[in-house]
C-alpha cells in the first residue's frame, strides 16, 4: 500500500525566518512564515515544527492553515531567541490539485542570525529562507 502513495516534490513554497519589529512590546521578533509563491491556492496544510540538539529538545507545535492563496504568506510562530541555538525543525503538509505534498525545511543550529538575512519573496521584509 504504501508503494502506493506517490508523492510528488514540493516547488515554489518556502520557510522564512524574518526579524520583525512588534509594535506591542517594542522588540524586535524573529517569526517564522510559510510563503506560497505558485499560481494556485494551498488546502489543508498541516505544519509541525520542534527544536533540538544534542541534549535538548522543545515541545511539537502544530499548526493548520485551512487555505494558503496563491502568492501569498501566513504567519506560522514566534521563534524565541534561545531556540536559534538549536536545529528547527518545519514538517510541512498540505493538498494542491487533490495531490498531497509533503516537504521537511530545516534550519540547523545558528543559521537564524542577522548576518544571512535575505530578501523574502512576496515580502518586504528580510529574513533567513529554505526552498
Amino acid at each position: 500500500m504504501k508503494k502506493d502513495i506517490l508523492i510528488t516534490e514540493v516547488k515554489n513554497v518556502y520557510i522564512a525566518v524574518v526579524k520583525e519589529y512588534n509594535e506591542a512590546y517594542k522588540v524586535f521578533d524573529w517569526n517564522a512564515y510559510i510563503i506560497n509563491n505558485k499560481s494556485v491556492c494551498l488546502d489543508m496544510i498541516i505544519i509541525v515544527t520542534k527544536g533540538y540538539s544534542k541534549d535538548k529538545i522543545t515541545t511539537t507545535f502544530r499548526k493548520k492553515i485551512d487555505a494558503l492563496p496563491a502568492k501569498s504568506f501566513a504567519k506560522i510562530e514566534m521563534i524565541q531567541e534561545n531556540v536559534l541555538s538549536m536545529n528547527n525543525v518545519f514538517n510541512l503538509s498540505f493538498f494542491e490539485d487533490n495531490k498531497i505534498y509533503e516537504k521537511r525545511f530545516e534550519f540547523q543550529k545558528n543559521t537564524i542570525n542577522e548576518s544571512l538575512l535575505e530578501k523574502i519573496p512576496l515580502m518586504n521584509l528580510r529574513g533567513v529562507l529554505k526552498s
